[in-house]
């Protein structure tokens, strides 16, 4: 007996649909609360595995986007990306939680992990076996890390995390300075005097209270003098006199204790608002 058209079409999308329906990848998810994935979120960074972490966390956000979680999420999101190494992304979290949330308690907490994160950018595996420079760094980045600190103190001056701010503020002037003195070196040797009593001049008028500011007065006496400017020079000098009982550090020995970088917690149970 012949099979009619019309029902071996109906035969063929019947046998399609339940193929399709078993070859469906079953989610273990699908019920889970929005504690649930960040119980598991929590658990994968503890675990150092911040892949896990930040599936988890985005796909709270996108199932529960008014949950007291989400709000939670998107900090730690931010974080996850941090630890992940994918500074862009970070800094794009970062800037998409303080939108959402102008007025939310713990910006501060976003204002320095986003320093925190152009702080260390440029960080990679060869840096944990050889020491490592910042003044070497882009100037571009150091500023940038240099703002978001200035920004988080000047706005948020009680906040606990302000003092550690303050220090990386000292650290980075001291940075950029240093790379103004390597500039001026530059031009030393080059014998163009002009430009290298300009990067020494920027120093000291920029940078006044870098720990470069006495060597940057030595190459600005140095440049002055090649360059027949006796009068300045000698003026240099005087203030060279002025300032002798200063001495001078390297910038690349200061540490820092990093103790308050995880983020803050928003929610404690799955009914907090």
């Amino acid at each position: 007996m012949l099979t009619s058209p019309r029902n071996l079409i109906l035969v063929i999308f019947t046998a399609a649909l339940l193929a399709g329906c078993s070859g469906a990848e079953f989610d273990p998810t699908k019920d889970w609360t929005a504690e649930d994935f960040y119980d598991e979120a929590k658990s994968a960074l503890n675990a150092g595995e911040f892949q896990t972490a930040i599936k988890n966390l985005e796909t709270l956000e996108a199932r529960f986007p008014f949950d007291p979680y989400a709000k939670q999420a998107q900090l730690d999101i931010a974080y996850s990306y941090y630890k992940f190494d994918e500074a862009e992304t970070a800094i794009s979290s970062i800037d998409r939680f303080i939108r959402l949330h102008p007025r939310d308690s713990h910006i501060d907490y976003a204002l320095y992990l986003k320093g925190l994160i152009n702080f260390n950018r440029g960080k990679g595996l060869l840096e944990s076996w050889f020491p490592h420079d910042m003044s070497k760094h882009d100037t571009e980045v150091l500023k940038t890390a240099f703002n978001d600190f200035s920004s988080l103190i000047k706005r948020f001056p009680d906040s606990r995390y302000a003092g550690d701010a303050q220090q990386r503020i000292i650290y980075l002037v001291n940075q950029l300075a240093a790379q103004e003195i390597d500039n001026a070196r530059y031009y030393i040797k080059r014998k163009t005097w002009l430009a290298a009593a300009n990067r020494a001049k920027t120093v000291i008028e920029i940078y006044p209270t870098s720990i470069w500011r006495g060597r940057a007065l030595e190459i600005l006496v140095l440049a002055y003098e090649n360059l027949g400017l006796n009068d300045l020079a000698a003026d240099t000098r005087r203030v060279i006199q002025l300032n002798k009982n200063n001495t001078r550090k390297l910038a690349s020995q200061q540490t820092f204790k990093q103790t308050l970088v995880e983020p803050p917690r928003l929610v404690d149970t799955h009914s907090e608002s």
